[in-house]
């Protein structure tokens, strides 16, 4: 692999290490790792700072998963490998955002960071998974469930419409790391404890 080829995996995963959340909560005085759930992401920052927040964190998230991988597509040339060399930029996006070297590589759990590469890799599978997150979110009212299950469907939905891809295993591990990330989550939905994403409250 070139220099080039690395310095465009780093830069893949310094963009989706901005820790978009933080900066969010720190511009009006707050910081949403001390608060809720602790998490950087989207969920926690719309629960512990409203909607208006919570809405722009999740854009910003998605925007970072799907900007790098986007911008290799373009510039990089066709090749061999260039397939998979795009969706483990896509990787290296999620895995910024979850071990973010500004945050002492710690952070999210990547679910809207996962969601801007996968809307690359496949919009259509992104329109199954979504469908399934919906529907488990409204059902459990639990995000973290819906975001298990949708993670889990994406390498299936993948492989159902477009074959044996280069993209199913950088698109395989990406959903294993959402849930490794959300060890503590499964705990809690078998214990019984995970919070609804209506609750604003923390503890």
């Amino acid at each position: 692999m070139t220099l080039s080829l690395v310095a465009v995996l780093i830069l893949s995963y310094l963009s989706g290490a901005i820790p978009f959340g933080l900066l969010f909560s720190r511009a009006v005085g707050k910081d949403v790792r001390r608060e809720g759930s602790g998490n950087i992401g989207a969920t926690n920052v719309n629960r512990v700072l409203g909607k208006k927040l919570g809405i722009m964190t999740l854009l910003c998230d998605v925007g970072k998963g799907f900007l790098p991988v986007f911008l290799v597509s373009i510039f990089l040339p066709q090749g061999e490998n260039r397939e998979l060399f795009i969706g483990f930029c896509g990787l290296a996006t999620v895995i910024g955002h979850m071990f973010s070297v500004y945050l002492g590589f710690k952070g999210g759990k990547g679910v809207a960071t996962a969601l801007g590469v996968f809307l690359y890799f496949s919009p259509w599978a992104i329109l199954i998974a979504l469908s399934v997150f919906v529907a488990v979110v409204t059902s459990t009212g639990f995000v973290s469930a819906g975001s298990l299950a949708a993670a889990g469907l994406i390498p299936f939905c993948l492989w159902l419409l477009h074959g044996n891809t280069p993209l199913l295993l950088p698109a395989s591990m990406i959903a294993v790391l959402i849930w490794i990330k959300h060890s503590s989550n499964i705990g809690r939905l078998i214990r019984g404890e995970e919070k609804s994403w209506r609750t604003k409250s923390s503890s």
